[in-house]
């Protein structure tokens, strides 16, 4: 074991090879951490994020220049003191911050009989729901009923597979998804009949590669379940956008429904970043017109916020929809379904769901429906016939006086 020296001739002259030996570590040490900067891809000439990037090169930087200032090699053999390992630690940078999601946005656990019950129907018959392919999380709620709640099912027509590949959606995408099933209107009005719901929304994919775009199938699976039902449930029918094609609106429109739906789904200054490259903002409202022009009795779209959207465009983005027609809007927060979709920007407060219910409110709207956690059919079913037959009985009252 080496000790201290005990003339000045020969301490001297070790501690100029301890320091000659410490020279030849430092230099080992810089090219071990300029080799770690490129590979770990934090250089300031390989970095694509200008801010990380600078952080991780300061860091670097920062631990050369402790290094040099720290004790050398003789200190450390003559017995001087050392600073603590603490001193030498780099803490890893946190590229992104994660968005937690807050309290308000969670739910519980689905279940229940009725729940159950349609649950196992549609797997019985081969039918998929927008609920669980979206993953929705009012799927316990909605399916459920019961305390004063309308019982309402949501059902996607055409498959489980979109020709469209939107940044916010969980379906999945291809370009030839399989052939449509000819037995789905008979067994979507089957089904549904069997479940004794009171209202019932049929959503569909996008099917850019049929010819009408299956206006036809949806609009045969509306007549389906009136005849079934003797007329008694209510259909809604949310809609793609038919590549703008007003033929295809009007069969779908003119087919017996109660409330014709589409969705512009944010508003229209991130619409390119958020919705399929064939979506935009100028041709949803094109089919929304369409469709109130073809004898919609009620039409309805829904906008999701925390895509990007500043609240100025939330209130434009309102009255030019109602400037067109439409009649019901919903507002809820995006929530991302799986990290490979695009990232929430910002989780919205309750309070300004509320403000802007309340703008909705004044502009006009027929029905609004605004809150973190409502969805394009969210307890659609009671939304709808509280505020119809409160229209209703108001009318029956004016006519009355």
């Amino acid at each position: 074991m080496l000790g201290p020296a005990t003339s000045s001739g020969p301490q001297s002259s070790f501690s100029r090879a301890g320091r000659a030996l410490l020279q030849h570590c430092r230099t080992q040490a810089s090219q071990r951490l300029a080799t770690f900067s490129s590979t770990a891809g934090v250089s300031e000439s390989a970095s694509a994020v200008a801010d990380g990037s600078s952080s991780v090169t300061a860091a670097v930087e920062g631990l050369r220049q402790r290094l040099a200032a720290g004790p050398d090699l003789g200190e450390f053999i003559l017995g001087g003191q050392l600073s603590d390992a603490s001193d030498y630690s780099v803490r890893a940078p946190n590229w992104k911050e994660k968005t937690r999601k807050p309290d308000w946005l969670k739910r519980t656990v689905p279940g229940g009989d009725k729940y159950t019950q349609i649950k196992g129907k549609l797997r019985e018959l081969n039918l998929h729901t927008v609920c669980e392919e979206a993953k929705c999380p009012n799927i316990g709620e909605c399916w459920g009923g019961g305390d004063g709640h309308t019982a309402t099912a949501t059902i996607m027509l055409m498959g489980d597979t979109c020709t469209r590949g939107c940044r916010f959606c969980a379906v999945k995408t291809s370009r030839a998804p399989p052939p449509l099933d000819p037995n789905e209107p008979e067994n979507t009005a089957k089904a549904v009949a069997a479940w004794g719901i009171d209202y019932v929304v049929l959503t569909s994919v996008d099917r850019d590669d049929l010819p009408d775009g299956g206006a036809a199938h949806i609009a045969e699976t509306i007549r389906g379940l009136k005849d079934k039902t003797g007329g008694r449930l209510l259909v809604e029918a949310l809609v793609p956008d038919f590549q703008g094609n007003e033929e295809c609106v009007a069969t779908v429109a003119q087919s017996g429904l109660d409330v014709f739906a589409h969705n512009v789904e944010t508003v229209e200054s991130t619409t390119p970043f958020v919705r399929d490259r064939r979506a935009n903002w100028k041709q949803s409202l094109k089919v929304l017109r369409a469709a109130k022009a073809a004898g919609a009795r009620v039409t309805k779209t829904s906008i999701m916020l925390g895509c990007g959207e500043r609240p100025e465009e939330v209130v434009a983005a309102l009255q030019e929809l109602h400037d067109n027609g439409v009649d019901v809007v919903t507002l809820g927060q995006y929530m991302r379904p799986t990290k490979r979709h695009m990232a929430v920007e910002e989780y919205v407060t309750p309070e300004a769901f509320e403000a802007y219910q309340k703008k909705a409110e004044e502009i006009g709207f027929l029905y609004v429906a605004s809150g973190p956690l409502v969805r394009s059919s969210y307890r659609a079913g009671e939304y709808f016939l509280t505020n119809v037959l409160r229209a209703n009985a108001e009318e029956k009252q004016a006519a009355v006086a």
